[in-house]
């Protein structure tokens, strides 16, 4: 993912807002019927937290009733906001740092939109597979030598992985958690799975 794509490229302009005062309930079954994972909290045009199904997740596990639950006394806050024309890059390190999932897009006129995790994993699959060049099935053959040139006969799943181990089993390359999916800063092998530091522990 190159600096050609920015966060205006893939943000979500169409998304939930409610208040502070709407009750869980009633948010969740908005989220529901909108079929997505946040909505986010505002307080006039002042974006103030975002509400997710983790903090949803959270409340049914203390075993609060979430009619009697205000949004206020749930939700993610502060929010982080970046503006629409910086590199998605860079946001996607800053969700991977700060271990976030979701992130304000505002600029001077107000709020533009969202990006989510999943904005960025596919903007990712999406710019990768456009920017792989075509690969013969042969290798490249050293003229002086009349041989395969070592250098080229890497398979095609060693060019695609692009993970250099750091060390131990640490890798230094930001990835996708192969067990939950999460945008990570660092990756680690485990078992034969690439995951992220929380995974690693459990």
């Amino acid at each position: 993912m190159e600096s050609e794509l920015s966060v205006r490229d893939v943000l979500t302009s169409d998304y939930v807002g409610v208040s502070e005062s709407d009750t869980v309930r009633e948010v969740v079954r908005l989220m529901r019927e909108e079929r997505t994972s946040c909505a986010l909290v505002v307080r006039g045009a002042e974006p103030v937290g975002i509400v997710t199904e983790w903090d949803v997740l959270g409340l049914v596990a203390d075993d609060r009733d979430p009619s009697a639950t205000t949004v206020g006394d749930v939700m993610t806050t502060p929010v982080i906001t970046v503006d629409p024309d910086r590199s998605l890059t860079d946001v996607a390190t800053t969700m991977a740092r700060q271990n976030i999932r979701n992130v304000v897009v505002e600029a001077a006129d107000g709020i533009v939109g969202l990006v989510t995790q999943r904005d960025v994993i596919a903007a990712a699959g999406s710019f990768q597979a456009t920017m792989t060049p075509s690969r013969s099935s042969e290798p490249p053959v050293d003229r002086d030598r009349g041989a395969a040139d070592p250098a080229a006969t890497r398979t095609a799943e060693e060019d695609d992985t692009q993970l250099l181990p750091n060390g131990g089993d640490e890798y230094t390359t930001q990835g996708i958690c192969e067990a939950c999916g999460s945008l990570a800063d660092a990756l680690w092998d485990a078992n034969g799975q690439l995951v992220c530091a929380d995974c690693r522990t459990v």
